[in-house]
């Protein structure tokens, strides 16, 4: 076989590492419901995972468990699963709640399951980092119980890492700004992207903005997604430039504007996932909406790990068309 190139800025090898028997997201969810213990162990057809700690307050005020933030991620897990199949992860691990200090991993801990499986990519450096990937119901509750709060997964999956599958704009209030002026922007965003026959989806981040979603049929490298955002921003920010800006360096930004944030599209950058719990007063989660919820008025807290497992029962997942081959745009024509 003759030898893979060196990683470089612009290429990076990747390898999945397969589970002996290799179960993903796609294949029947299973119900689970989580035991009341302090501790508890279960078992997946031989994949066996062990949780701890689990009446652990990682919301204090709200009387939120660790067991609580495990239950929810098992109860969306249907819809959350195949959005993240494949895909490297960056754990986040909150180990004394949602209040408490955090830590950014990249590195699957030692020890681990033999069935994680591992997205190995490296760097133009020569490091090759073995991240975790989420592949079903076991390995989500396991990168759960490590204290993840939020989930953050990159947006080209592993088998070409410089490759996506979407392109994104991270709306994000500007000192000054309010959630009202978020939703107008992610409005405006819309009408940019359709103007140019462009679908989009949007989602609350859970935090303070949304986030709006483009399906992109897979080609475009990283580099060349994240100019076509920075372009798009700039000429949309001029054309409305008391309510948006793009500009990136903190201290030019004008006050009482909406950042729409194009550099998350960088290479090895992230976003909290769909259906991510954030770590914030209510425990409010990153959420799928519809353009009609955002004309008729949505808040942040609207969304929270106590309500959005019913809403997903009864709307179901309404960011399923992203997992559709078809409706991909062809980014090409525009670059």
């Amino acid at each position: 076989m003759p030898k893979a190139k060196p990683a470089t800025r612009e290429y990076h090898p990747a390898k999945i590492r397969r589970a002996p028997t290799a179960r993903k997201g796609s294949a029947k969810v299973p119900t689970v419901k989580i035991p009341r213990d302090t501790g508890a162990e279960l078992d997946f057809n031989g994949r066996i995972v062990r949780l701890t700690n689990l009446n652990k307050l990682f919301w204090p005020e709200l009387g939120i468990t660790k067991r609580d933030l495990i239950q929810y991620y098992a109860d969306v897990a249907p819809a959350l699963l195949p959005h993240l199949v494949d895909r490297a992860m960056v754990m986040k691990r909150y180990p004394n709640g949602a209040a408490g200090d955090f830590f950014f991993m990249k590195r699957a801990p030692e020890p681990r399951p033999s069935w994680i499986e591992i997205c190995s990519i490296e760097h133009s450096s020569g490091n090759i980092i073995d991240f975790p990937m989420i592949q079903d119901v076991p390995s989500l509750l396991w990168l759960i119980n490590l204290g993840c709060i939020d989930l953050n997964q990159w947006y080209a999956r592993c088998d070409d890492v410089d490759r996506p599958d979407y392109l994104h704009f991270d709306l994000d209030p500007v000192p000054g700004a309010n959630f009202k002026k978020v939703v107008e922007a992610a409005l405006l965003i819309r009408e940019g992207l359709e103007s140019l026959k462009i679908s989009c989806y949007a989602k609350t981040t859970g935090s303070k903005g949304i986030h709006v979603y483009v399906p992109i049929v897979r080609g475009p490298t990283q580099k060349q997604v994240w100019s076509f955002a920075k372009e798009f921003a700039h000429a949309l920010a001029a054309q409305v430039p008391k309510l948006l800006t793009a500009v990136y360096k903190v201290s030019n930004r004008p006050k009482g504007r909406v950042l729409v944030d194009y550099n998350q599209n960088s290479w090895g950058r992230t976003l909290a996932s769909i259906y991510s719990i954030r770590p914030t007063p209510r425990a409010s989660v990153s959420t799928p909406v519809t353009w009609s919820e955002l004309e008729k008025g949505i808040k942040i807290d609207d969304f929270r790990i106590d309500n959005v497992p019913a809403r997903v029962r009864r709307l179901g997942d309404l960011w399923k068309p992203l997992l559709a081959k078809g409706g991909r745009f062809k980014l090409e024509a525009y670059l």
